[in-house]
C-alpha cells in the first residue's frame, strides 16, 4: 500500500455521506481536528456510474460526475490516504453497455453471452414452461440458494418480439411507459378516436401498477394483442444481471474494471457478491467448491501485479468456517463477528466470546479487515455458532428495544440476518460504551473500518426509514450530514476522544503490520 501504516484506520462513507460531494469529504479530512486519524478511506460504489442499491448496480466504473471528480482522488493521494473500493463480481446494471447492447442487437449481440442466458444453462436440464423458461428438474435445485421467492429470471424482450429469460439474483423491476394516442395508432393501424381512447385506459391502468396482460380493453378488446405488444416490446428494465464467467468477454470486463480501480489510487479491492458468481448445474450456485476458489485465484492473478489486495465480502455462520477457509487461502477476511461480540461483551459484562475471538485470530494468523458499524447493518447471522441462541435473541432485543430493526434472512422469519441500527444507538447513545467500544475495536487484531457515522456519534434516523418506504430500514444508518451538523458533532466529546484514538492507532509503530500482537486474561 502506499501508505506506511498499512493497517491504519480506514475511513468508510458514501461519497455523498459529509456535505454531499467526495470534495466535502476531501476538505473534511483535511481539517486539522482529522489529521493522521485515518491511512485509508473505503469509499462505497456510489463513487462510481450507478442506478440502484446506492451503488452497488454498476453501470460502468466511471466516476460519478454528480459526487466525484478525479482532483478529489488526487487530493486523498496528496493526504497520503490510499483507498479501498469496490468490484461487484457477480452482476452489472442493466444499464450497462453491455446488456442494453442485447436489448437492441438481440441474438446478433457481440454481448449475446455476456450475462447468463437462463434457457442455454438449463438446456437438457428440466422442462420449458408456457412463459418461455425452463423450470429445472427439482433434485437439481432443491438445494439452490435463493436471495428471492421464485426462479431468478428475468423475461427480455429481444428485437424479433421473443421474451429471453436472463439470470437474475438479486433485484428486478420492469417499467412500462404512458403512452399517447399517436403511439398506439402507429402500433395498431387504429383510428385517432380509437387510439386515444386506449390510451386513456392503458395509462389508467399503468397507474393502477397493472401489467399489459392484467388490463381492461373493454369494448376495443379486439386490439389487445397490438397493444400488449407495443407496451412489452417499449419497456424498460432495472435490475443487477447476473455474469457469465464462462464468458471470455467477462474476463476481459474483469481485468479492465481491476486497472480502472488501481487507477483511481486502490490498495483494497472489496469483492462484492463473489460467491453468487460461479454457477454449475445441480449446485448450491452460492459459494460453490470448488467454482469459488477458481474464480478467486483467477481474479488473484489479475490483481497482484496492480498491487491490489483482495477483500473478499461474505456473511457466512462462524459454524460455518468460512472467514477461515477464505484466511487459509491467504485472502483478508471482514471480521462481521467483532460489532456483535462487543456490543454482547459490554451490555452482559462478559468479555469471554471476544477474549477467544481475538485469540483465534492471532493463533491462526487470520488478517482482517474490522468494523462496528458499516452501510448494511449489524451482522447477527454471522455471529452462530459463536454466541449461544439465547444470547444472540438478548442481543437482538437489546438493539431493537433501543430503536434498531430486525432483518430477517431474506424474507423467512426466524431467520436472523442483521439488525439495522446506527452502533451508537444500539449503545444505547452512551459515549463512554462508544468510546470502550472502539478503543476495543482499535485494540482487536486487524485493519480497522470505521463507519463515518459512528465517528460522528450518529443516532437513529427513523424519518430517513419513513422516507424510503418499504425495504427502506437499512437508511436508519446511513444520514448524509450537512457540513453544518458534522461541524456541531466535532464539538462533542464523544467525536474528539474517538479521533484522538484513531490518531494513535494509525499512527503508532506498535500496529504496524509485522507488529506481533498478544490477548492476556486475568481469569475473570
Amino acid at each position: 500500500m502506499a501508505n506506511q501504516n498499512a493497517m491504519g484506520a480506514m475511513l468508510n462513507a458514501y461519497p455523498d455521506s459529509v456535505g454531499g460531494t467526495l470534495g466535502d469529504i476531501v476538505s473534511v479530512l483535511q481539517r486539522p481536528e482529522l489529521k493522521n486519524a485515518f491511512t485509508s478511506f473505503y469509499i462505497l460504489p456510489s463513487i462510481f456510474n450507478t442506478d440502484l442499491d446506492r451503488g452497488f448496480s454498476l453501470i460502468d466504473y466511471g466516476l460519478n460526475h454528480l459526487l466525484s471528480a478525479p482532483e478529489d482522488l488526487e487530493a486523498l493521494k496528496k493526504l497520503n490516504m490510499d483507498l479501498a473500493l469496490d468490484f461487484i463480481l457477480n452482476h452489472a446494471s442493466v444499464l450497462s453497455r453491455e446488456f442494453q447492447d442485447i436489448l437492441k442487437n438481440g441474438d446478433q449481440s457481440e454481448y449475446r453471452d455476456f450475462f447468463i442466458d437462463w434457457n442455454r444453462f438449463w438446456e437438457g436440464h428440466g422442462e420449458m414452461t408456457a412463459q418461455g423458461y425452463i423450470q429445472p428438474d427439482p433434485a437439481l435445485i432443491k438445494d439452490m440458494f435463493f436471495r428471492k421467492p421464485g426462479l431468478p429470471i428475468l423475461m427480455v424482450r429481444f428485437p424479433d418480439g421473443r421474451d429471453v429469460p436472463y439470470w437474475n439474483t438479486f433485484y428486478q423491476k420492469v417499467q412500462y411507459d404512458r403512452v399517447d394516442a399517436q403511439d398506439l395508432m402507429h402500433a395498431g393501424n387504429l383510428q385517432y378516436g380509437e387510439a386515444d381512447k386506449l390510451a386513456q385506459l392503458v395509462n389508467q391502468a399503468l397507474d393502477a401498477g397493472k401489467t399489459p396482460k392484467e388490463m381492461d380493453f373493454g369494448s376495443l378488446n379486439g386490439y389487445r394483442e397490438a397493444v400488449c405488444d407495443y407496451l412489452e416490446g417499449h419497456r424498460k428494465y432495472l435490475g443487477q444481471m447476473d455474469l457469465n464467467i464462462r464468458s471470455p468477454l467477462v474476463w476481459d470486463y474483469y481485468r479492465r474494471t481491476l486497472e480502472t480501480l488501481a487507477g483511481y489510487g486502490a490498495a483494497i479491492v472489496r469483492l462484492d457478491a463473489f460467491a453468487y458468481a460461479p454457477k454449475e448445474v445441480g449446485e448450491r450456485n452460492f459459494l460453490n467448491d470448488p467454482g469459488t476458489w477458481e474464480l478467486l485465484d483467477r481474479v488473484a492473478d489479475i490483481a497482484k501485479p496492480l498491487g491490489l489486495t483482495l477483500l473478499p465480502e461474505i456473511h457466512a455462520s462462524y459454524g460455518e468456517k468460512t472467514y477461515e477457509l477464505l484466511a487459509s487461502k491467504g485472502y483478508m477476511v471482514y471480521d462481521f463477528f467483532l460489532p456483535g461480540l462487543i456490543i454482547d461483551a459490554l451490555e452482559s459484562g462478559d468479555g469471554k466470546h471476544l477474549f477467544d475471538w481475538a485469540k483465534e485470530l492471532i493463533e491462526k494468523d487470520i488478517h482482517t479487515v474490522n468494523m462496528l458499524g458499516c452501510h448494511d447493518g449489524i451482522p447477527l447471522l454471522d455471529l452462530k455458532g459463536l454466541l449461544s441462541e439465547e444470547r444472540i435473541q438478548n442481543l437482538i432485543d437489546t438493539v431493537v428495544g433501543r430503536g434498531g430493526y430486525v432483518k430477517d434472512l431474506h424474507g423467512q422469519k426466524n431467520m436472523y440476518y442483521q439488525v439495522n441500527a446506527t452502533y451508537y444507538s444500539a449503545l444505547g447513545e452512551d459515549d463512554a460504551k462508544m468510546l470502550l467500544a472502539r478503543a476495543l475495536q482499535l485494540f482487536m487484531p486487524g485493519k480497522p473500518q470505521i463507519w463515518y457515522l459512528d465517528l460522528f456519534a450518529g443516532k437513529n434516523d427513523h424519518e430517513a426509514v419513513k422516507r424510503a418506504g418499504a425495504g427502506g430500514h437499512k437508511e436508519i444508518n446511513r444520514t448524509n450530514l450537512t457540513t453544518e451538523q458534522m461541524e456541531e458533532a466535532l464539538k462533542k466529546p464523544v467525536v474528539a476522544r474517538q479521533l484522538e484514538l484513531l490518531r494513535f492507532r494509525s499512527t503508532c509503530p506498535a500496529f504496524e503490520k509485522e507488529s506481533r500482537i498478544m490477548v492476556n486474561s486475568d481469569g475473570n
